[in-house]
């Protein structure tokens, strides 16, 4: 079938063409002009020039100061800022680690890093010294730019006494001896910066992420000057943003998804976003603030929504949401059911990983399938292989990768910093292999089954971690769990379950009697749990993921002690 292109609406248009079916479903996504593209001057800069007055952001303080920050403000701000950067040496291709929560000076200071041409870095303040240590060194760190709550600049004090490629540190929100105080300094410099002859764009490095390293030490995913126009279909096509409405993203600027949700296609899209600058989670207050400001779209990772399922959401006017989406790891069936019997909408899963954009989702004008994550993104040339590299019959098993041999999809990174062995381990054969497994059905959606060494591989069968924690989500009082493998002596490996219960739930041995007894009704013998444990929490990357591999570790360790 032949596709026809037209460029899609506002700003993005000078960039971005789509085709679509009748109903106006995305049928595919094609990017133009963009050798020189730089979001902070084409996206931004421009939207202030066109659109001065209107809302980039409604950012929230911890204390519950309101500042509603508008296009004009940004780009003048980050104006200022990358004058500052540039008069503390920062230059074109220096790497700069941003450690900013939730501030609203990390939208200022990682435009101007855009301007400069210098890279992002973005960071946890969840981090400690021999995260920092690790991180500076890897990742050649020219500055960091801190928050002043909490320990983290101590953190970083220590992981660098002896660095010598750190020159400059910056504190944001106080001052600190050794360290450059920006509220302090950026009032002297000019709103204004001229975009240089030789500014960075299009193929140039911009961002940088570690990665999640449940396994080992994280890798460094670099993205170019493009990375930005591959969010596009995240905003308009996935989150369903609205100009004249709210986006929510729930995230820590030290984690991809806030440039997901909350900068790059939300901008694109010429719609506003939402920052709560808060520091603990209370589900109860993220509701109130839906409820107070209006909220229009809303996306947060599974573990938000299943502690939203647990509270009585009729004391809530949620009536201003119109689309709900999650990613992050998959999402339990059954919280998709309560959430939508509580609030009437469907939860729109999508998948993705720090190296990419959107891969997968349950789109705009598709229908939903509880536990699926949706169909692949157009942008995306995505197979399910097996380990032999040929395509999976539908309902097979296999290893989601996006095909890279007739050209590399916008939205995929460059490869990883400084290690080409790690980057063509997951990148051979004209493939992006993600290390994650997945069955697509008859009618293209995906379903999620594990992460390839998260796999158990018990008595003979190869069993999804998923598929059992789903069945465990389906009782009332379960909050979390981690199907995970064990040592058994019979088997090689069994299977147990981590769960974490809702709040007044007591753990006792009759409980665990009661949810094996479930478990035989409802799952094959070889899929079932041998050993159940109840946990306080289940540990988690900054991002919010589940560490199965943690859990598993330290099993196999206590095995090996034992014996």
């Amino acid at each position: 079938m032949i596709q026809t292109y037209a460029p899609e609406p506002g700003i993005a248009g000078h960039y971005i063409d789509a085709s679509h079916d009748e109903t106006g479903n995305l049928l595919g996504i094609r990017f133009h002009d963009t050798e020189n593209f730089n979001f902070a001057y084409d996206i931004v800069d421009r939207l202030a020039e066109s659109s001065p007055t209107k809302t980039a952001m409604l950012h929230i303080s911890k204390t519950g100061k309101e500042r509603r920050i508008t296009f004009a403000d940004m780009k003048a701000f980050s104006n200022r800022t990358a004058n500052y950067l540039t008069y503390l040496g920062i230059k074109k291709g220096d790497r700069v680690m941003l450690i900013l929560k939730r501030h609203y000076q990390f939208w200022f200071t990682i435009l101007a890093l855009h301007k400069i041409g210098a890279v992002a870095v973005p960071a946890s303040f969840l981090l400690t010294r021999k995260d920092f240590e690790y991180r500076i060194k890897a990742g050649n760190i020219r500055a960091v730019i801190c928050t002043a709550d909490g320990e983290t600049a101590d953190e970083i004090d220590k992981a660098t006494k002896w660095n010598e490629t750190l020159k400059t540190k910056i504190i944001v929100g106080g001052t600190r001896s050794g360290w450059d105080s920006y509220n302090r300094s950026i009032r002297f410099f000019a709103s204004s910066f001229e975009r240089p002859e030789d500014s960075a764009g299009g193929e140039d490095p911009m961002l940088m992420y570690f990665t999640s390293g449940t396994t080992s030490y994280p890798k460094m995913a670099t993205h170019s000057f493009k990375y930005p126009l591959g969010h596009y279909v995240t905003a308009r096509y996935w989150h369903g943003v609205d100009p004249n409405g709210l986006h929510f993203t729930i995230s820590d600027t030290g984690w991809g998804k806030a440039v997901w949700g909350k900068l790059y296609g939300q901008w694109l899209c010429e719609a506003p976003v939402f920052t709560y600058d808060y520091t603990d989670f209370y589900a109860k207050e993220i509701l109130s603030m839906i409820q107070k400001y209006k909220i229009t779209t809303f996306c947060a990772p599974p573990t938000v929504y299943r502690f939203l399922v647990h509270i009585d959401l009729s004391h809530y006017d949620l009536s201003s949401l119109k689309n709900v989406t999650t990613a992050g790891e998959a999402l339990n069936p059954e919280i998709f059911r309560r959430f939508l019997s509580a609030t009437g909408l469907s939860i729109m899963e999508g998948y993705g990983q720090t190296e990419t954009t959107l891969v997968a989702a349950s789109m705009k004008g598709t229908q939903p399938r509880p536990g699926s994550m949706g169909k692949p993104n157009p942008q995306f040339d995505v197979h399910i292989l097996r380990p032999d590299g040929t395509d999976c019959d539908p309902g097979e098993v296999g290893e989601i990768c996006i095909r890279t041999s007739e050209s590399v999809p916008n939205g995929l990174f460059m490869g990883y910093y400084q290690d080409p062995e790690k980057t063509q381990a997951v990148w051979h054969d004209g493939f992006y292999h993600t290390g994650d497994t997945a069955q697509v059905d008859k009618d293209g959606y995906l379903w999620y089954v594990g992460r390839v060494d998260d796999v158990i591989k018990s008595a003979g069968y190869r069993v999804g971690p998923f598929e059992i924690e789903n069945e465990i989500m389906r009782l009332p009082y379960v909050l979390e769990c981690a199907a995970t493998s064990v040592p058994d002596t019979l088997r090689g490996q069994a299977i147990k379950a981590s769960i974490v219960l809702a709040e007044g739930t007591q753990a006792s041995d009759s409980l665990k009697k009661e949810i094996m007894k479930y478990l035989r009704n409802s799952l094959a013998s070889y899929k079932r749990p041998k050993t159940i444990e109840f946990v306080d929490a289940l540990p988690k990357t900054t991002s919010g993921k589940i560490r199965r591999a943690e859990i598993k570790e330290k099993d196999w360790n206590r095995k090996k002690d034992e014996s």
